[in-house]
This record gives C-alpha cells, structure tokens and sequence, in this order.
C-alpha cells in the first residue's frame, strides 16, 4: 500500500512541474509564493506566542502554513474553525 501512494506522489508531483514549465506563468511566481509562505508562517507563529488569543494553539504545520498562505486571515479562522469542530 506504500508503494501505491509513493507512485501516486511521484507521479501527480511530475504532472504538476510538466504543467507549470508548460504554461505561461509569470515571472517572480516563486519568489511572490515563497513570501506569503513566511508570512503565513510568522502570522501562526505571532497567534501562537503572543497571548491573543488564548486556549487556541495552531501546530506549524505544512497544511496550516498552505492554508493561511493561499488564504490570507480567513485561512487562519477556517484552520481555527477546523480545529475547534474537530476537537469539541
């Protein structure tokens, strides 16, 4: 079953660099996603030490920093959400 899900990977990661190299994306792409990835991760990491919010720990995670970085502030409120109706 491992091995299906490492070929699933590979796989969907070369589809996904096959699609990037094919079409007509800007130049500074990366340079503009890799900025709001250390946004995103500074912002967690600002809610989770600075004692705004209380009672609510947010993991720094790849998902959570994803999430925040495609989805600015509401990301933070939707992992927040997910948190406390998984949790509660």
């Amino acid at each position: 079953m491992k091995m299906f899900w490492l070929a699933l990977l590979v796989v969907s990661g070369l589809s996904l660099i096959i699609v990037l190299l094919r079409s007509n994306v800007p130049k500074g792409w990366l340079t503009r996603f890799g900025i709001h990835l250390v946004l995103a991760a500074f912002a967690l990491y600002a809610l989770n030490f600075s004692g705004w919010v209380t009672g609510w720990y947010v993991p720094l995670n790849p998902f959570t920093i994803g999430t925040v970085a495609l989805l600015g502030v509401p990301g933070i409120g939707l992992v927040l959400g997910l948190q406390w109706s998984l949790l509660s």
